[in-house]
């Protein structure tokens, strides 16, 4: 390193302390905040020493307490109170959009705060993609076309975030972040998808896989997009990013076996075909036979989102999914029954012999 670089380097971290102690006791909005991933914001915008304001229907308490304000209304303005919390003159540094699926809803959460936020950040999907166009997808790629619908279904999702995630961006333009995540997974995960492989893998035995093991595999940890989101206003950042990881490609079947490496139990897989699965009618998670597809994620690594460790989310996973209460966990959803998994093996394995 030469003089010059040397000088310019440190600059750079000088710098860099002075740019985050300015941005201290920014304020932001949540729209939604008790879910899944709001709580993560949350906890890591207070941290920071951040204002946060919660608006929701109120139907879930914050375990935030007073450390947090909460404005009780709802997405669509047609429903009771609606926006009515949200309306004045209260302006807040960002606002965050957690809970936008509907785009008539969306629009009128941004077009009410459009003079009184500095920056709006969308949280989007994966799924805007038009799959029919290609199997890699950047974020300038052809989106899903318009449903007429506000119904919120498997067919309809992706369309449905699509139109908010444009109608965003043509309301906000530069003041706008999109953000479109992979599937969400880590501790609090309400869907408990990708916590069915981890505890399953946990306990051990013969166990089916996914169909595809040599498909790809994708995802991001909470703990990793919700602090990046918050970091993404604090800096004042404008863009599309896909938050798609793993930094580098695994496989289904790697997946696996990386699971495999955290627990002692002995683990044997049997991997089932694709027509098989669809016979049997089983599907969840990466159980689903689809054409393989990715997504380009350099933007997002780019802009500072790094995606920890498959071993770091398996077992925090896993620990959470433990301290779970007994009827918590017994009531699992969408998980492979152990009698019915039993019995598909055994039926694949007949038909292989």
């Amino acid at each position: 390193m030469n003089r010059r670089e040397f000088v310019l380097s440190s600059a750079a971290l000088m710098a860099a302390p002075a740019f985050v102690r300015a941005q201290d006791g920014l304020s932001v909005l949540i729209l939604g905040g008790t879910g899944f991933i709001g709580p993560h914001q949350v906890e890591y915008a207070l941290a920071q020493g951040h204002k946060v304001t919660l608006f929701n229907r109120g139907k879930r308490s914050s375990k935030f307490g007073d450390a947090v304000e909460n404005l009780v209304g709802d997405r669509d303005p047609k429903v009771g109170e609606g926006l009515k919390a949200l309306e004045g003159t209260r302006t807040w540094d960002i606002v965050i959009d957690n809970s936008g699926y509907i785009p008539r809803h969306v629009r009128a959460s941004a077009n009410l705060l459009k003079k009184r936020c500095k920056r709006y950040i969308y949280v989007s999907t994966l799924s805007v993609y038009d799959f029919e166009s290609g199997d890699h997808f950047a974020e300038n790629d052809p989106m899903a076309k318009p449903m007429d619908t506000e119904e919120v279904t498997g067919e309809s999702y992706g369309a449905l975030k699509a139109e908010c995630d444009l109608d965003v961006q043509k309301i906000y333009g530069d003041r706008c972040t999109v953000v479109r995540p992979d599937y969400i997974v880590g501790p609090g995960d309400h869907t408990d998808r990708f916590t069915y492989w981890v505890n399953r893998v946990n306990r051990g035995g013969t166990m089916l896989g996914p169909s595809g093991p040599s498909q790809t595999a994708s995802w991001v940890d909470v703990r990793d997009l919700s602090p990046w989101l918050i970091r993404l206003g604090e800096h004042d950042k404008p863009g599309v990013y896909n938050a798609s990881g793993p930094s580098s490609r695994i496989t289904r079947e790697g997946l696996l076996w990386g699971l495999r490496a955290q627990t002692h139990k002995p683990v044997e897989f049997v991997w089932p075909s694709a027509d098989f699965i669809r016979e049997e009618k089983v599907g969840f998670g990466y159980m689903v036979p689809y054409k393989e597809l990715s997504f380009g994620n350099r933007a997002s690594i780019e802009a500072g989102l790094s995606y920890r460790p498959l071993a770091d989310t398996a077992q925090a996973t896993q620990s959470w999914w433990e301290a779970q209460s007994e009827e918590r966990r017994a009531n699992a959803r969408g998980w492979l029954d152990p009698k019915r998994e039993a019995e598909l093996i055994e039926k694949l394995q007949a038909s292989q012999a």
